[in-house]
């Protein structure tokens, strides 16, 4: 067999390979004569069919088969001798396999990058810091009294935070459109639950008002309406403020909290933010972390990776808008709009990989009992939770994982020069402050 290996273009090779006739012929003619055994045609008793006839028969489909197998032998060997890791499956073109030509074929595939000198030195690395402050529990307090607000009819004209229950019609070009209109339909001012300039338009608005309102519908709006002007006919029925409850021990108990009493709720509101805030304090570390191992080792990264990855989470997005009655193509949703997160995971991915292989690394027993036993904790019945991961290779597995990467982490941060930045809860949660 002879082999000759060429690069392309960056992480592409085109692989040729030649392999003898006698590499094919061979087991073609040892499968000709087992089937002289076995092969049943009519006029021949079982076993006793001629050579010939079975050759004129069937040696065209057996070479076939032959070729096949040695295709995929051969090329599998020609990746080792030439110590060659191919990143997704290869092109095979031309194939050249006549009757005593032997096989001659070319692979064209992508390769691993090479990764054998992966930079983690001399890393800066800005690590967030934080407390939850008395404050922060207000807040969080306000927050699920806001949740649980009633609504009181009003005289006055419309105001930020108001319910209105309105009748529409949207027209365009004076026409009705499908899905434009409704009747006795809630609408909060302020959540952002229409189309930009719609709920701006109706500040003001008294019960009994009839607004026209002019607006356009966004560039990412369902296809058939995005950015398309329209008209909406509103008739403002009902104007109504919120109301939210006292933090009373009856406003505690319709909570759930254990206890019943408001410092009881202030001390589960607090220790679940605590939490939260640890999270994403770790989650933030991470990431600025990732984002110096990639900004130090810029690599090609094999397309293929990337667009199963692609495909990888626009199924794992897709899936998400459906179970919540949303379809993908309505918003236009399609693989190539995950193109930078994919190639971050793929190049990631194999940067971990390599440091994990270049130290040795293994999942902490402890941690990964430690990490089951945290994430098991907010159940009802934590040991069961324990007994669900442990009783699954697979699904320890992604616990592992998980706690591989913080142990790389740790790693790179003990290497690392490190400043502390003091934030703010609602900062460390991307949470804006309430108006």
């Amino acid at each position: 067999m002879e082999v000759a290996v060429e690069t392309t273009s960056g992480l592409e090779r085109r692989m040729t390979v030649q392999v003898p006739e006698e590499k094919i012929a061979g087991p073609v003619d040892e499968r000709l004569r087992e089937l002289t055994q076995t092969a049943r045609l009519p006029g021949f008793r079982p076993g006793k069919v001629p050579l010939k006839v079975v050759t004129r028969r069937f040696s065209k489909q057996v070479r076939q088969e032959v070729v096949g197998e040695v295709l995929q032998s051969t090329f599998q060997d020609a990746l080792t001798e030439n110590e060659l890791r191919p990143a997704g499956g290869p092109v095979i073109d031309p194939i050249s396999a006549e009757p005593g030509e032997g096989l001659s074929y070319t692979a064209t595939f992508e390769v691993y990058p090479v990764l054998d000198d992966t930079s983690s030195e001399g890393l800066e690395i800005e690590r967030p810091l934080a407390e939850v402050q008395e404050s922060d529990i207000d807040q969080m307090i306000d927050t699920l009294r806001t949740q649980r607000k009633d609504w009181n009819d009003v005289d006055r004209g419309c105001q930020d935070g108001d319910r209105l229950t309105i009748d529409f019609v949207g027209r365009m070009d004076g026409e009705e459109f499908p899905g434009g209109k409704g009747e006795d339909m809630p609408l909060e001012i302020g959540q952002g639950g229409f189309i930009p300039g719609f709920e701006d338009g109706l500040i003001g608005a008294v019960a009994g008002d009839e607004k026209i309102l002019d607006v356009t519908f966004p560039e990412e709006y369902v296809e058939n309406l995005a950015g398309k002007d329209a008209q909406f006919t509103v008739n403002v029925k009902a104007v109504a403020e919120p109301v939210l409850p006292e933090v009373t021990e009856e406003f505690v108990q319709s909570l759930g909290v254990e206890g019943g009493t408001v410092e009881a709720l202030r001390e589960e509101v607090g220790n679940n933010m605590r939490r939260e805030l640890s999270d994403a304090l770790r989650k933030r570390t991470k990431d600025a972390v990732m984002d110096q191992l990639l900004a130090a080792n810029m690599m090609d990264i094999p397309g293929a990776l990337v667009r199963d990855e692609q495909e990888a989470l626009f199924k794992n997005r897709a899936g998400e808008l459906e179970r919540h009655g949303m379809k993908p193509e309505q918003l236009g949703m399609n693989p190539e709009m995950f193109e930078d997160d994919a190639k971050r995971r793929v190049a990631l991915g194999l940067l971990l990989a390599e440091l994990v292989k270049s130290n040795s690394l293994t999942p902490d027993p402890e941690k990964v009992r430690e990490a089951v036993e945290t994430a098991a904790s907010t159940f009802e019945d934590p040991q069961q939770v324990i007994s669900y991961y442990y009783s699954d290779r697979n699904r320890l597995a992604e616990v592992e994982s998980s706690v591989l990467e913080d142990q790389i982490v740790d790693m790179l941060m003990e290497k690392a020069t490190v400043t502390d930045k003091q934030m703010s809860f609602n900062d460390v949660m991307d949470r804006g402050q309430p108006s």
